[in-house]
């Protein structure tokens, strides 16, 4: 774009994610202008949807959505910390406190600003907002002389704002005026469950209370006193309760203004003076403020179209949203609570799996008017499409949220209209796809940077690539098998290149092979690609970050964010000596105690804290770790077999104590397990496992790929009277030639059955050796067995390791949360009225 005086000035006051992209629109346009950026921070627009990504490793260099030379390129004037104190409408200039600026059309995009409750002591240090990153900044350095902090508002930036205190490792406590968390997209179910999932994972919620004073503290530095004259104490105090808008400049100016605030706007995003428009959070139209980037996208869109001769409207948004709220998946669409006259309702609520559906239809049952998930949002695209372009419901609406349902109805990319939204936040709709498409996009990278789709929120994304993988497919064109947008390849192609380039961490095949920082997708996959080829301790520095919560804690979290302790107990054996410690551990903390369907026993209600002594007490016992919390081998289950059974004829015993000690370092892109049963009674379950052996005459039957689970899949017969050296060179194979070739998160009943040609191609690999692999398969699984370490030990024997083993970052205090009461001679997690009540305990060990 060439500056010249003769065409028309386009100020831009505001340069946050619409601002920036109104000035992308009107660049891409080409129309011949001179454009200048007001930015009132000291850095160009970046990534607010994403801030809490700050506390998990980004910079403001990631959240960056442009760059000064990219202005430059462009052609775009910009002023960085160039606040703007007054409008002159008659003369068309601008003026901020050193100089002023004129203008032919000006663009407001002063977004909003951080609503703070008229509390009296809400201005005290360490009482902050959540806006911006010097905001980000300002918390990050309250958290380090804090440990307990208190997020004001329960809404979707307020469990943002949570999530971000408790990865600063404060103990976090949520209060909220209203009855229930995000009032305004979940109904009370929805929203009850959500507060469930949220105190699991650690964080306090107090819902109905209203902050009277903010004084100092007893026991930390602020107390806050609400109107039930109940209190709660904390050291850091964030205010996330709504937004306002940033309408100063339009009440100064003397534009129309909204009775409770914003720019009033038309179709058009014009204001009460036609030179000046008004885009995102700061704009009033119809008498609402929309709070999501999408319609901010849109109305940027239709200016821009304006200006440049073309046309174009804003007519309002949806609303919807889905999105992860602390690892808890949370959507909702439309009418969410059923306010339509005639409405009706179909709810389908898994308690023990943590899972509320609603979906609200119309009084014909025609149609969608909204939905509510909390804990799976797998169904969300499927009913956002129903209720975006009217496409008429089954004859059972509810088959498409209840999974005992049988088979969902299809809804794919084919059965969707050309007409259908894709991408809310840039307005992609499926006929915007093809075209692309059909001008020459081949992929779907290339498609997202035709059309910007999926580069907003990214809840698109699984959409959009079902869309792109089809269109293609109509065309001819081979279509990316890529594990991610980071990685142009498969899991099996990264397995090759870990294996066959000795790449040993996710750094150096993301510089290597990959785009980007990575993302949720790639990061475990490669994490369990590294673990399967080397089998490196998981929590060094470079796999860390690589972990689910249950590998980063070497054990699995349950529902009060405590963890369970499973130790290894190869084949169920146990001597006496072992039984006696194990009780002596779970009466010594005070844990709940289990045998699990695998033989052995599992320990509950362990704190992070206490995890590294229960350990060392443990291994100086003689157990290791069961690796119950990873993607690889869980146990070797057994009957007692000829040893003590008059009908056994093998010692299953013992070869499931040499088989678990064989496998039990390895890792796979999902959980093991095995079963080998003395006889063909099959006490021990075997043909339910992935790998299930059964005592025979002449030797042993292997079996492969089968599972319990939600879907089970008996397993099949693959091999007969096989001699133990056989019997293990198989399983090898067979393993190794799993880890080598399943997707991401696939079972081994899944991976045989998606095998061309199924059990007999697998039978060809491994038993005739057909693709010449068999030595390499048998040589990386001995690789994996002699690398073999317990990673509790390894963890106890570093000091930095141990670090990460503590409540609280900064304290040594324990989590007081975490309560009790006693059920049948054991310990379980309080309920909160249990808590309320008093009836719960806070445990204390007998030391």
């Amino acid at each position: 774009m060439t500056a010249s005086t003769t065409h028309p000035k386009i100020l831009v006051v505001g340069n946050g994610m619409v601002g920036h992209h109104f000035v992308e629109q009107l660049v891409s346009s080409q129309y011949a202008c001179n454009i200048t950026v007001l930015s009132g921070e000291k850095r160009l627009a970046y990534d607010r949807v994403h801030l809490s990504s700050w506390f998990s490793g980004s910079n403001a260099s990631d959240l960056a959505m442009t760059d000064e030379q990219t202005y430059q390129q462009w052609g775009v004037n910009f002023e960085l910390d160039a606040q703007v104190i007054d409008i002159d409408r008659v003369h068309k200039t601008v003026s901020t406190a050193t100089k002023t600026f004129s203008y032919d059309v000006l663009v407001l995009a002063t977004g909003s600003y951080p609503f703070v409750p008229p509390i009296p002591g809400n201005d005290q240090p360490h009482c902050l907002v959540y806006r911006t990153i010097e905001d980000l900044e300002a918390i990050e350095a309250s958290a380090t002389e804090s440990k307990v902090g208190v997020v004001v508002g329960g809404g979707l930036l307020g469990l943002e704002a949570a999530n971000a205190l408790k990865q600063a490792g404060l103990e976090t406590h949520v209060v909220e005026f209203a009855p229930q968390l995000m009032a305004v997209q979940l109904d009370g179910q929805g929203g009850d469950l959500l507060r469930q999932k949220i105190e699991d994972l650690g964080v306090t919620v107090h819902t109905q209370k209203a902050t009277q004073v903010i004084e100092a503290g007893n026991d930390c530095r602020y107390r806050m006193v609400f109107a039930d004259e109940s209190f709660l104490e904390t050291d850091m105090i964030l205010f996330s309760a709504g937004i306002r808008p940033s309408d100063f400049l339009g009440k100064k100016a003397e534009l129309a203004v909204g009775e409770r605030g914003g720019i009033v706007i038309n179709d058009q995003c014009q204001t009460s003076d036609p030179n000046i428009y008004a885009i995102g959070e700061c704009a009033l139209w119809e008498n609402r403020i929309f709070g999501l980037v999408a319609p901010g996208y849109t109305m940027a869109r239709t200016v821009a179209a304006q200006i440049a001769g073309g046309e174009g409207a804003f007519t309002g948004a949806d609303m919807s949203t889905k999105l992860k709220l602390m690892g808890v998946e949370v959507g909702s669409i439309g009418d969410a609570h059923g306010k339509t006259p005639g409405a009706l309702s179909y709810t389908y609520h898994n308690q023990p799996d943590g899972v509320y559906k609603k979906l609200v239809v119309d009084a014909t049952q025609k149609h969608v008017l909204g939905a509510v998930l909390v804990g799976d949002t797998g169904d969300y695209d499927t009913l956002l499409q129903y209720s975006l372009n009217g496409i008429e419901l089954p004859q059972k609406p509810e088959s498409l949220i209840l999974p005992s349902a049988g088979e969902q109805p299809a809804l794919g990319a084919d059965a969707l209209p050309d007409s259908a939204t894709i991408c809310s936040c840039h307005n992609v709709a499926k006929c915007d796809i093809t075209q692309a498409i059909d001008s020459g996009c081949c992929s779907l990278g290339d498609v997202k940077s035709a059309t910007k789709a999926s580069t907003g929120c990214g809840g698109c994304t699984a959409l959009l690539k079902n869309v792109v993988d089809s269109e293609l497919e109509k065309r001819g064109v081979e279509v990316s098998k890529a594990i991610c947008e980071h990685f142009d390849y498969t899991r099996q192609e990264l397995f090759h290149i870990v294996k066959v380039e000795g790449i040993r961490s996710f750094d150096d095949l993301l510089a290597k092979h990959g785009t980007g920082l990575g993302c949720d997708i790639c990061k475990p996959a490669v994490g369990s690609i590294l673990a399967s080829v080397w089998n490196d301790y998981i929590l060094s520095q470079n796999n860390l970050p690589l972990q689910d919560t249950n590998d980063t804690y070497l054990g699995n979290m349950q529902k009060d964010g405590t963890y369970s302790i499973v130790p290894r107990i190869p084949g169920g054996e146990i001597t006496p000596e072992g039984l006696i410690l194990i009780g002596e551990v779970a009466k010594k903390y005070g844990l709940y105690t289990k045998i699990t369907g695998g033989q052995r026993i599992d320990l509950f209600g362990a704190r992070v804290d206490q995890l590294p002594d229960i350990w060392q007490t443990l291994i100086d016992g003689g157990f290791e770790t069961g690796h119950a919390y990873a993607k690889g081998l869980r146990t070797v289950k057994s009957c007692v077999g000829s040893t003590w059974c008059r009908y056994g004829v093998q010692d299953s015993v013992g070869e499931a104590i040499n088989i678990e000690n064989r496998y039990k370092g390895l890792r796979g892109p999902h959980k093991i397990k095995f079963a080998v049963s003395g006889c063909t009674r099959e006490c021990a379950e075997a043909q339910s496992k992935d790998i299930g052996i059964i005592a025979t005459e002449n030797g042993w039957n292997l079996y492969v790929c089968g599972n319990g689970g939600m879907k089970p899949r008996h397993a099949d017969l693959f091999a007969t009277d096989l001699d133990t050296q056989t019997l293990i060179k198989y399983i090898d194979r067979v393993l190794m030639f799993y880890v080598k070739t399943a997707d991401r998160l696939q079972r081994t009943s899944v991976w045989m059955e998606n095998l061309e040609g199924g059990l007999d191609y697998l039978k060809a690999v491994v038993i005739k050796d057909s693709l010449g692999m068999a030595e390499e398969l048998e040589g990386q699984m001995q690789l994996i067995v002699d690398a073999y370490q317990c990673e509790w030990k390894t963890t106890l024997a570093s000091e930095e390791s141990r670090k990460r083993f503590r409540q609280f970052v900064n304290s040594k205090q324990t989590d007081s949360n975490i309560q009790f009461v006693d059920e049948r001679g054991q310990i379980r997690p309080a309920t909160e009225a249990e808590k309320i009540a008093g009836e719960a305990r806070i445990p204390v060990e007998v030391i």
